[in-house]
Parts: C-alpha cells; structure tokens; sequence
C-alpha cells in the first residue's frame, strides 16, 4: 500500500507538472500570438518605409537628372553669349580701327586743302577709309542682327521645350 501512495503521489504531481506545462504553453502561445502580430505590423511599417524610400530617391534622381540637364543647358548658353561676345569685341576693334584711320585721313586731306593743294593720293586714301568704315559698321550691324537672331532662337527653342514638357505631363 506503500506503494501505491507513493505511486499515486507520483502520478498526481506528475499530472501537476503537465498542467501547469499545459497552463505555460497556453500562456506562451498567447504571447506567442501576441509576437506574431507584432512581428507583422512591424513587417508591414518596414515595407511602407521602403516604399517611401524609394520613392524619396526616385524624386532625389528625378530632381538630379533636372539639375544637370538645367546646368547643361546653361554652360550652352554661357558658351554661346561668349562666342557673341568675342565677334562684337572683334567687331568694335575693328571698327574703332577704321574710324582712327578714317579720322587721320581726314585731317591730312583738310590739312591738304587748307594749303590749296589738293592730292588725288590722299582723296582715294580717304574714299578706302570710308568703304572700310561702311563694310566695318555693317559687320558690327551683322554681328548685332545674328545676337538678335540667336535671341530669339534660344526663346523659340525654350518655348518648344516647355510645350513639350506640357504635353508630356498631360499625357
């Protein structure tokens, strides 16, 4: 009999031991469904982070590709103003030029009449020195028109350009 109190008291906290292995593995699979849900809300805010990480990068790569292409633009136009520049220099040296040879022959042809003496010499040095002087302020005239023209080229040109980025967004 000894026995089987002893055995019974084995068997009773053995079935002790299960219940309450039973009570800890009902409490830990609520906590164990507890951690899967949070494990995927976490999941879910990481997704919509990287979602809105790449979107902010596309933005950041979209912004760049508008920067250097508006850089590009500008170093073309920066490039283009000095190349005018350059021909209007060259032009108002050149005509500035002219106009002191101009100016020196037409004091030695005054000088010349002012002593009665009248040299054909000096009369067709002065006649070349007004014909350069024309043809020079005609370049500069020329010079200033195509100024005026690429104006207005690089206006039409970024008139077109917005158009099209016009029809692109309605698109």
């Amino acid at each position: 009999m000894t026995e089987i109190t002893d055995l019974q008291a084995r068997i009773t906290a053995a079935l002790d031991r299960i219940a309450g292995g039973l009570d800890g593995l009902s409490t830990g699979a609520a906590h164990a469904s507890a951690d899967i849900a949070e494990i995927a809300r976490l999941t879910e805010a990481l997704d919509e982070e990287r979602t809105a990480n790449a979107q902010l990068e596309d933005r950041v790569r979209t912004i760049k590709q508008k920067q250097d292409s508006t850089v590009e633009d500008l170093a073309g136009e920066v490039d283009r103003l000095r190349i005018q520049l350059a021909a209007q220099e060259d032009t108002v040296a050149k005509l500035t030029r002219v106009n002191a040879d101009l100016r020196a022959n037409n004091v030695a042809l005054r000088d010349a009449i002012s002593h009665g003496v009248t040299e054909p010499h000096l009369v067709n040095k002065s006649m070349m020195a007004e014909l350069d002087a024309l043809r020079t302020a005609q370049e500069a005239d020329r010079a200033e028109l195509d100024a005026v023209l690429s104006e207005l080229n690089a206006l039409v040109a970024d008139a077109a350009r917005g158009a099209e980025q016009e029809e692109a967004a309605d698109a």
